[in-house]
């Protein structure tokens, strides 16, 4: 694993790799502790903030162009910031169920899907991956782990909150 080729990427690069893995630990907090208070509301606007920041900053970055500057990756920059104004609207309006099943799925489909593809061959973070020499069975092993924990976690999650809603007697 080696940082150099982030390190040699564009600013607009790195700003947005850095933001995006900012919002996925946040958003791993805010999914993983207690909801609806004051801590919560502002790690939350916080996090609004850095998802924004990564959508909007990936309208600079023109790596792979399909249709003049843009690729259907784009399209999911456009899906999140739709879906974080709908979530948004949802806690503000008090439909607290919506604003839930939003942010979750903004989270799973936004940061860690999408994160996931970043390591496909010939992206910026399959080389600081893999880099030097390709992926080597050690190298790809690490990787599956990551993977792995990172299913681990989101199931745990959706478990904790299966729990919890049927503790409530709610139907999510």
């Amino acid at each position: 694993m080696s940082l150099e080729p982030l390190l040699h990427a564009s600013p607009v690069i790195q700003i947005h790799a850095v933001v995006a893995f900012v919002a996925l630990l946040l958003g791993a907090v805010q999914l993983s502790r207690r909801k609806g208070d004051w801590l919560h509301r502002m790690l939350g606007r916080t996090w609004v903030g850095l998802m924004a920041m990564v959508a909007l900053s990936s309208f600079f970055i023109w790596t792979i162009r399909m249709v003049w500057l843009f690729s259907p990756i784009h399209l999911i920059s456009i899906f999140t910031l739709v879906m974080l104004w709908l979530g948004f609207r949802a806690a503000r309006r008090g439909d607290i169920k919506r604003h839930m099943r939003l942010m979750e799925y903004m989270y799973f489909l936004a940061l860690v899907v999408t994160g996931l593809l970043t390591f496909l061959p010939g992206r910026i973070m399959y080389q600081v991956a893999f880099r030097p020499g390709g992926p080597t069975p050690a190298k790809l092993e690490i990787f599956g782990g990551i993977v792995v924990v990172a299913a681990l976690i989101a199931l745990g999650i959706a478990l904790r909150r299966r729990r919890r809603n049927a503790a409530l007697g709610q139907n999510v």
